[in-house]
């Protein structure tokens, strides 16, 4: 007989098959039930090593050990003829079915029943750390501050809910051009939706003394809007109404609502009371549904969004917002790699041209034309007065805020950027892209621990945040932690991002074999959209040739990385290659990197 067939005779197979479906059902409910019984962490690491440790002890006892009806014998001083080894066997079909049949139902169980809790709690532990870590000057008392919670969807039809969603950040928009009021950004006002939560607790987080909430019903050319204003601290009812009126009246009902919220909260205006921005009430209606899927980010949200848009700029060709969200929306298509950027540069140009022409004010038109300026046509000095207009038509913005920070990051002041990314978080801390911003600042000032905790924060709020993962394992590498840097790499969800820090990874571990079989799978991925991160990580490799080939590469794509070079670790190692200083000028930042030290990537001669 074969050993082969020994092994079968035995039941080793079988008993192989039974302790590792057991002890996969024993590790998933170990994680289960640690947590709820308070145990300490190491549990699960111990249980997991026992059970490694136990499983060649029970192939060995399948081997060597044989059930007989007088119980358990050396397998040697058992009788062939009295073996009764195929009972054994059928017992454990048994057994494996069995445990198969409860590993199938607790898959089902964990998959269904216990993750969306688990996972909805984890988002609010995020949530709630984010708030409670926010600058302190979020937390300050200000009894002219306010957030505006997101309206209740009282519609009979549930894909009603942008509408009542829409509606609510129109409010918190049209108030948060109020200078003498406080407005909590939205992204934090909409992070308490569906939550069960008192109106002091999310007012004590968010750091406002005033909140605003209400409901709306609507159906056909109908909508009630009911709101009330509430003081915080006594739950006080300030002002309510309710509305009953056409759609042709929604812009009235919100500047009443807003009206009514300051004359409440004895706000004494500067200047005239801040107006909705009026169009037809069908592209009004458009234009919010476009909303609500452009902030869901994913390439078939976001291509449903810019129909949308398209839509609603045809029934009013003069509506502002939605050519503005248009433009936007083409930027982040195109970024994502859904678009030749050509093609999309020239939509979203087009876009932000009818944006302004239509309102010259309009801030987050000159935003969205910075962003252009900036990331894509390399004319930053141009972008950076873009954004200087965006702020100072919308200064209560977050993301406009955060604009300021990247001026003064691609401007090579470090310092500044920081103030501005933390202001920015101030006004919004639940917002993971503006953490983000936090980190490259620290990360630009080599103050590498602050950068990981703030791109650990982001992704806190948004364990798939694209490119956070990569900045961490950066970072160590630079520290000259290879080994955690590799395990941040393999974690990194953006598929180019993740080839770009494991090739160079790879690369400073010695495993060059391996991180040219990652870099040819980037170049295979991302010649189009990934040119800057080919450069990267030739840059990193020291290999000046190639790298300065694909930055033109990426230069001739408008890929955006591209107005990231100076400042950018990968090719502080080619600073000295004339070709370095030819290529900031071509980007609009040589005089910017002249101004630079040596050691945030700046002249090595010190210019």
């Amino acid at each position: 007989m074969s050993f082969f067939n020994e092994l079968k005779r035995r039941n080793v197979f079988k008993v192989a098959a039974a302790y590792i479906i057991v002890g996969w059902l024993i590790m998933q409910v170990g994680d289960t039930l640690g947590p709820a019984l308070l145990l300490p962490e190491w549990i699960n690491s111990a249980l997991a090593f026992f059970l490694i440790l136990g499983f060649p002890l029970a192939l060995f006892f399948a081997w060597a050990f044989e059930m007989t009806p007088e119980g358990i014998k050396k397998e040697k001083d058992v009788d062939r003829d009295e073996s009764i080894t195929h009972v054994t066997s059928q017992k454990l079909n048994g057994l494996i079915i069995a445990a198969l049949a409860l590993a199938l139902g607790y898959f089902a169980f964990d998959k269904f029943v216990l993750a969306p809790g688990r996972n909805a709690a984890e988002v609010e532990a995020a949530v709630q750390t984010a708030q409670q870590s926010a600058p302190q000057q979020a937390q300050v008392e200000n009894d002219k501050s306010i957030a505006v919670l997101p309206f209740v969807n009282m519609s009979s039809d549930a894909e009603q809910e942008y509408f009542s969603d829409g509606l609510s950040e129109e409010l918190l928009n049209l108030l948060a051009k109020v200078p003498e009021l406080q407005v909590a950004a939205r992204t934090s006002s909409f992070s308490f939706k569906g939550q069960n939560l008192e109106i002091p607790e999310i007012a004590n987080r968010l750091g406002v003394s005033n909140v605003l909430e209400g409901s709306v019903r609507k159906s056909g050319n109908q909508v009630r809007i009911t709101a009330q204003l509430i003081q915080a601290d006594n739950g006080f009812h300030l002002w309510s109404d309710t509305f009953d009126r056409e759609m042709d009246n929604i812009f009235a009902i919100q500047d009443e609502i807003a009206a009514a919220v300051v004359d409440s909260l004895k706000v004494t205006l500067l200047g005239e009371a801040p107006k909705s921005i009026q169009t037809d009430p069908e592209a009004y209606r458009l234009y919010l549904e476009g909303q609500y899927f452009g902030y869901q980010r994913d390439p078939e949200s976001l291509r449903r969004a810019i129909d949308l848009f398209k839509q609603a700029v045809e029934i009013d060709p003069g509506y502002a917002p939605a050519w503005a969200e248009l433009a936007y929306n083409y930027q982040w298509y195109t970024g994502a790699g859904n678009m030749p950027i050509a093609e999309g540069a020239a939509q979203w140009k087009k876009a932000i041209e009818m944006a302004l022409a239509a309102d010259p004010e309009y801030g987050w038109a000159h935003f969205v034309h910075g962003v252009s300026l900036f990331m894509h046509e390399f004319k930053p000095q141009e972008g950076a007065e873009a954004y200087l207009r965006a702020y100072k038509h919308d200064p209560g913005n977050a993301m406009i805020v955060s604009s300021r920070s990247f001026v003064s990051a691609i401007m090579g002041d470090y310092e500044e950027s920081l103030e501005f990314a933390r202001a920015a978080v101030a006004l919004d801390p639940v917002m993971p892209e503006l953490h983000t911003y936090v980190g490259n600042a620290h990360w630009s000032l080599l103050e590498f621990d602050q950068a990981i905790t703030a791109f650990r924060k982001a992704l806190e709020l948004s364990p798939g945040y694209p490119g956070n993962h990569q900045r961490i394992a950066r970072i160590l590498l630079q520290q000259g932690k290879p080994d955690a840097a590799l395990i941040e790499a393999n974690k990194e969800p953006t598929q180019i991002y993740a080839l770009t820090s494991q090739s160079m990874t790879h690369f400073a571990l010695g495993n060059t074999a391996e991180a040219d079989r990652l870099l040819q799978e980037l170049i295979e991925v991302g010649s189009e959209v990934g040119a800057y991160q080919i450069a990267q990580v030739y840059g990193m490799r020291g290999d000046a040739d190639k790298a300065f080939e694909w930055l033109d590469r990426s230069y001739a794509n408008r890929d955006s990385g591209t107005s990231n070079m100076v400042g950018d670790p990968s090719f502080f190692g080619m600073v000295d290659d004339p070709r370095f200083e030819v290529f900031a000028e071509k980007i609009g930042l040589a005089e910017t990197w002249r101004k630079l030290p040596a050691d945030w990537g700046g002249p090595k001669d010190g210019g």
